[in-house]
């Protein structure tokens, strides 16, 4: 009896499992940075998230994690206890607070003086959405940032 119990419930969970593979990957793009007051050396950015879902189900989260390098070099990190839903065919846009270590600012600064240029600076981001039925989505987007203000 426990024998075709146990069978139920694993064939149970492979159905379940097999029913996720179909979905498509999220979309996630860098919407905008902003300044946040910092502490002693750190600086501190919000880092605003456009989180596209292009499946016929909506996607719970609940926390986000990030990492920022720019030039190829690791530039920030953060997290966030945000919870929500990305609505089916919809999108939303999440604000994660990251922290940008004094090694990591002083690195930035020393290869924008040698010559770099203050637009389309190249940047990669990582990192996941936590939570939700089919658990942790991770994600990825690259491109290229401009300062404001530069021409």
């Amino acid at each position: 009896m426990h024998r075709l119990a146990l069978a139920c419930v694993c064939a149970l969970a492979l159905s379940g499992c097999a029913g996720l593979a179909g979905r498509d990957p999220l979309g996630v793009q860098v919407a905008g940075i902003e300044p946040l007051q910092g502490q002693g050396m750190e600086l501190r950015m919000l880092v605003k998230l456009r989180v596209q879902n292009p499946n016929d189900t909506p996607v719970d989260y609940d926390g986000v994690a990030l990492e920022l390098d720019l030039n190829g070099n690791r530039f920030a990190t953060g997290v966030s206890d945000a919870r929500g839903t990305v609505p089916r065919f919809g999108e939303t846009v999440l604000g994660v607070p990251v922290s940008v270590s004094a090694l990591g600012a002083l690195r930035q600064a020393l290869g924008l003086a040698s010559g770099s240029r203050l637009d389309n600076i190249p940047y990669t981001l990582r990192g996941k959405l936590s939570g939700g039925v089919a658990g942790t989505t991770r994600f990825s987007d690259k491109g290229a940032l401009s300062l404001p203000g530069y021409p």
